[in-house]
Parts: structure tokens; C-alpha cells; sequence
């Protein structure tokens, strides 16, 4: 099954030569890798870079001949009545992206998007979004749509079955889910799309630079990427993902970031791209720093690349953009061949991918209805999530943009709006996920 990009799109591509007034003139670069190989040790980085890509071999091959069969689907009313069995567990965590369907039901989900349509209308001199020129990505957090959806009971469920996935013995976190606000967007067909190439949230930089981040890819460091585990929270809930403040980075673990679909989606319509093997993939992209391609010869024999201890560059590592990626800085991941689209979807369905899993949005839109979906992730109880809902539950209030997305959003003040309904209505368990009673 060949991959969905027949044609790569005209995403950027990284080189040395490039980019090398951006690392050259920061420090923090260099340092962090520096502080990587004196933890570490060069033998167990280059054992590590070996491992990885030998076990992408398989990887990829898989994900290029399965394509979207990759990705597993759940019914909504399971996943919040049974939870998952041992082998779907087993898959998930393995693979890193899902989708569960109907979890708001269909009807509900596009009554909620003609409510959308009302609310965007009536406010459309105060509403601003991105691209400038043709916005689809809205600068709007508390619509009564998106606060409808991110509330239902059933969103709130299956969030907690997804935070469960993960697993901490400090017994400092829990499962029980906290509601990040986040944006909406209402794709028109035939647009366009260049804005999110394939890409990592949760930080660029930091994974490096942040001593206690960097410590939840232990295993990917000392020699034994075969080791890592991605879903072992008490690694990764004091990590400081927002070291290097940005527009792009977000505070807030997401354990699973989120689309819930108000309108059909499907591949070449708007949808997103996933590359469904969250491990080894990861490990790739942390390794990749600390070696320099070979000149000549055959660039996917990872044994003739050359530990480069003294370079800063990180390819497609900006301080303030999310950690991007690109054909040729990466190549062993096979990006053309293995980005897979994420299968079709109703409205009321929605995908779900790992924190660290690659992903990108399609730039083609060849479908005949605008390719709508509110932003839900699933975020768990952690001492850092529950400072920040504070926080936001206060901006929310207030009419003001979530603390993440203060960035562009000028003078917001939702409560202004035609339409605005707040919070008032919610459930007391959606007040508790919201940060009324912490």
C-alpha cells in the first residue's frame, strides 16, 4: 500500500548549512548535547543510533504496506464501559494513535457545529484566526460549542480511559482528567493547507536542555531504546516542556492530544497525518543531533554516519516552534512512505495521537463540505496540570485566552461575544475537570 503523498508538499527542509547562523549564535544547542554525552557516553549514544534505525527497517515497512489498517478504531460506548482489553492496550501503547467513535453522538455533534456557524457569523468583525488571510484555525476557546463538546460526559470518560494508559508509582498523578481549552477549526474545501508540517508538540528544544524531560528517554540515551517507555508518567510529569517559552508549546501535559470531528474527515480532505509507531520514531528524532550523514554513499546505512560530539545543530529544532521534521534531515524515517491519514470519520468521532508521536496535518482538502474539529486532548492529573487549570479556569472566566495562547490572540474578550454562554451550565464533573474545586 503505497503512502497517501503522491507528491511531497512544499514543506520546508532542513540543512546544516541552512539553518547555521540559528545554532551558532544559541548556546543552549550545544550545551545540552554536551551535558547528553557526558551523562551518557559516546558507546551508548552510537549503540543507541544503531539499534534504532535497524528496528526502523521493520517499522516502516510495515507502516508503508498497511497504511491506515495501522491505525486501530473503538466504539465509544465500550471504551467507557469496558475500558480496553490486555492485547488493545498492548496495541495502542505499541502503535500511539487510536480513534474512538461516536463519542458525542452524530446528530449532537452537528447540531453543535451549525451552533459553530451561528456564533462565527454573528462575531465575524471580532473573530480572528490563522492563516491571516484565509483563517480556518479560530482564536476562540469558550464557544458554547467547543465548551459543549470538550464537557460531554462522554468526552470526559474516555479521557480518563486514556489517561489510565500510562502508569506512575510515585502516586503523585492520577487519571482523572483535566479539560484543556484549546482552538477550533472550520476548513472550507480546496484550501490550501502549508501551516503544520510534520511535527512533534510538547517542546522542541527541551527535551534535550531539560534535565528532568530528558530523563524520561533514559533508555534512549544509555544504549537500550528497546527499553523505553513512552507511557510511564512519573518520568514525564515534572518535565518542563515549556523551558524555551513559544507560541507553539504548551505548558500542560497532554497524555493523548485530540480531534473530535464536527464534520466528516477523511484522507485528502483535511485530516490528519499520523506516524503510528510513537517509540522508535522518538528515539530516532532524540538520537539524530549527534550524527552528521556521511558525504558519499548510501545515507540509510545508519553504521556510516559520523558521531558529530562538537556540532549544535539540532535539525528542525527551533527555540519557540514545536519540534519539526522533513525528508532529508530525517531520512531514515521514510516520512513520504509512512506519514499514514487518519481513517475516515463521522462527526462526534475522534482521533486520538501520543504526545510524542509525529504528525501533520494534509495540505489538500479535496473533500465537498468544510472539514471541521474541535481540539480535545486527554490530560491526566499532575501537580504542573492542575497549577495550570487554575490559571486558565481564571482567564476562562474572564473572557481572556487560555495562558498557552495569550500569543496573537490581542485584546480577546470572549464574554463580549453574540452568543457567549460561559460555563455556567456545565456539569459538576465537567466544573471539577475545569479547576472550580482544586
Amino acid at each position: 500500500m503505497p503512502g497517501i503523498l503522491k507528491t511531497w508538499p512544499l514543506w520546508p527542509e532542513f540543512t546544516k548549512q541552512a539553518d547555521a547562523d540559528v545554532y551558532s549564535q544559541e548556546p543552549s544547542f550545544l550545551r545540552a548535547k554536551k551535558e547528553i554525552i557526558e551523562q551518557y557516553g559516546k558507546d551508548a549514544i552510537c549503540q543507541s543510533w544503531l539499534k534504532t534505525c535497524q528496528a526502523l527497517e521493520s517499522v516502516t515497512q510495515e507502516l508503508e504496506q498497511n497504511g491506515a489498517d495501522m491505525i486501530p478504531a473503538f466504539e465509544a460506548s465500550k471504551v467507557v464501559n469496558e475500558g480496553f482489553t490486555e492485547s488493545e492496550r498492548e496495541r495502542i501503547k505499541n502503535i500511539g494513535c487510536f480513534i474512538v467513535r461516536q463519542v458525542v453522538p452524530e446528530d449532537e455533534a452537528r447540531h453543535q457545529y451549525a451552533k459553530f456557524q451561528e456564533y462565527l457569523s454573528a462575531n465575524q468583525d471580532d473573530v480572528t484566526g490563522w492563516p491571516a488571510d484565509a483563517p480556518s484555525m479560530y482564536r476562540l476557546y469558550d464557544s458554547p460549542t467547543q465548551i459543549a463538546m470538550r464537557t460531554h460526559p462522554n468526552h470526559l470518560k474516555v479521557q480518563q480511559r486514556l489517561n489510565e494508559l500510562w502508569h506512575d508509582a510515585s502516586g503523585e498523578t492520577s487519571p482523572e482528567p483535566l479539560l484543556y481549552s484549546d482552538g477550533i477549526r472550520d476548513r472550507p474545501p480546496l484550501q490550501q493547507f502549508l501551516g503544520l508540517p510534520p511535527h512533534i508538540d510538547a517542546g522542541s528544544l527541551s527535551r534535550w536542555a531539560d534535565k528532568t524531560y530528558r530523563n524520561a528517554y533514559h533508555h534512549i540515551f544509555s544504549g537500550n531504546p528497546e527499553l523505553h517507555d513512552a507511557y510511564d508518567l512519573k518520568a514525564r510529569k515534572d518535565a518542563d516542556q515549556y523551558l524555551f517559552p513559544g507560541v507553539a508549546h504548551s505548558r500542560v501535559f497532554r497524555a493523548f492530544q485530540g480531534w473530535t470531528a464536527l464534520t466528516p474527515a477523511a484522507p485528502r480532505a483535511g485530516s490528519i497525518m499520523l506516524f503510528p509507531h510513537v517509540r522508535m520514531a522518538v528515539a530516532y528524532v532524540l538520537l539524530r543531533p549527534f550524527f552528521r550523514p556521511p558525504e558519499s554513499g548510501d545515507v540509510m546505512d545508519a553504521s556510516k554516519w559520523t558521531f558529530a560530539p562538537d556540532e549544535p545543530w539540532f535539525p528542525g529544532t527551533f527555540l519557540q516552534q514545536s519540534q519539526l521534521l522533513s525528508r532529508s534531515s530525517h531520512p531514515h524515517l521514510r516520512l513520504q512512505d509512512c506519514l499514514v491519514a487518519s481513517p475516515s470519520m463521522k462527526p462526534g468521532d475522534s482521533v486520538w495521537w501520543h504526545s510524542d508521536m509525529i504528525h501533520a496535518v494534509d495540505t489538500e482538502h479535496l473533500g465537498e463540505e468544510n472539514a471541521a474539529a474541535v481540539f480535545i486532548p486527554a490530560c491526566p492529573t499532575t501537580p504542573i496540570n492542575k497549577e495550570y487549570i487554575k490559571t486558565q479556569k481564571e482567564a476562562s472566566l474572564a473572557g481572556r485566552p487560555p495562558p498557552d495562547y495569550v500569543f496573537g490572540a490581542g485584546n480577546l474578550n470572549e464574554t463580549l461575544f453574540k452568543g457567549y454562554e460561559g460555563l455556567e451550565g456545565v456539569s459538576e464533573e465537567a466544573k471539577k475537570a475545569l479547576g472550580f474545586y482544586s
